[in-house]
């Protein structure tokens, strides 16, 4: 980053993030408070919000498993001074090392605190299909504008990790005596997402599966398929859910609604529009938006989800 240029942000982060009169100071004093989901199992909530350097791009859910050898960490977060908060929460917690991070699926936000955990020993497990994502452009150019956006939490020395294990069908870990199945869930929100149950507790890690008190990010998923990974999930009947965003839920069926309904929304009033190869424009104006602009993250994500489930639906057609 251009000196001038850094040295402006750091006096507005010091603005943000600094008292009145004090300096500008390092990532101390900052802390995660895990809240725990079953007997060993716990999890942390990001904030219902966009990543910035205020928030430290702490916008995901992470969680984590304490076993007989040691912790199953399950998401990375999305910087890493968040993956040291959570190697400090978890120390508070149990003083076993963490011997596996499991990746639900390769975003941003999930996945910048991955070399916190592999300098400190973990090993990493993800899907095979992230590392298509891994040597993309928008793998890199994302890195790149993070590097500004969210600096000095996403710096020069962050780096993008490739997995240590990949896995291309379920499959069970055993790990300090306990199971972790990984279910491959994509093409949905990725091509590499992937379900993590813990069969002795019910609970599922969902990652981006689902999102819940504010807009999801669709991207570029295949909103079809996401739909029906989520009734896969429904007929597992799990008894707690951790989704990928918002809060710990322990009803399935709630759990999963609101995802599945927006999704089935996009598509269903997208669908006429271009079935009729109507602009997308007209179409997106003529929309009732008003179960969901009241929501977080509507204005910065609404139109763009829109826009790729019209393209998509247009090449179903």
């Amino acid at each position: 980053m251009d000196p001038h240029r850094r040295s402006l942000m750091q006096g507005l982060l010091a603005c943000l993030l600094a008292g009145p009169g004090l300096p500008l100071q390092a990532d101390e004093g900052f802390e995660l408070t895990p809240r725990q989901v079953a007997p060993d199992v716990w999890f942390v909530q990001g904030q219902a919000a966009l990543g910035s350097q205020g928030n430290r791009n702490f916008i995901s859910n992470a969680g984590f498993v304490v076993t007989s050898e040691g912790v199953v960490v399950i998401d990375a977060l999305g910087s890493p001074a968040l993956a040291e908060a959570l190697l400090r929460a978890i120390g508070r917690i149990s003083p076993k090392p963490v011997t596996h991070v499991l990746v639900t699926h390769y975003h941003a936000d999930h996945i910048y605190g991955l070399q916190v955990f592999k300098q400190a020993g973990a090993r990493i497990v993800a899907h095979r299909d992230s590392l298509e994502y891994l040597a993309s452009d928008t793998a890199r150019l994302r890195l790149e504008a993070s590097r500004t956006d969210l600096w000095p939490w996403v710096d020069e020395r962050t780096h993008l990790v490739r997995p240590d294990q990949l896995i291309a069908a379920a499959t069970e870990l055993r790990i300090g005596g306990r199971g972790f199945h990984l279910l491959p869930a994509g093409p949905a929100h990725t091509p590499e997402d992937l379900m993590v149950l813990l069969p002795e507790s019910g609970v599922v890690f969902a990652g981006d599966l689902i999102f819940l008190g504010r807009i999801p990010f669709v991207g570029q998923a295949d909103s079809r398929r996401w739909i029906a990974s989520l009734e896969a999930l429904k007929s597992m009947r799990p008894i707690s859910i951790v989704p990928g965003h918002g809060p710990l839920m322990s009803d399935a069926e709630q759990a999963i609604q609101f995802t599945a309904g927006y999704l089935r929304f996009l598509r269903e009033q997208l669908g006429r529009a271009a079935r009729e190869m109507e602009p997308f424009e007209d179409a997106y104006r003529q929309i009732d938006w008003s179960r969901y602009e009241s929501l977080p993250l509507f204005q910065a994500a609404n139109r763009m989800n829109a826009y790729n489930t019209f393209l998509l639906l247009e090449q179903e057609r």
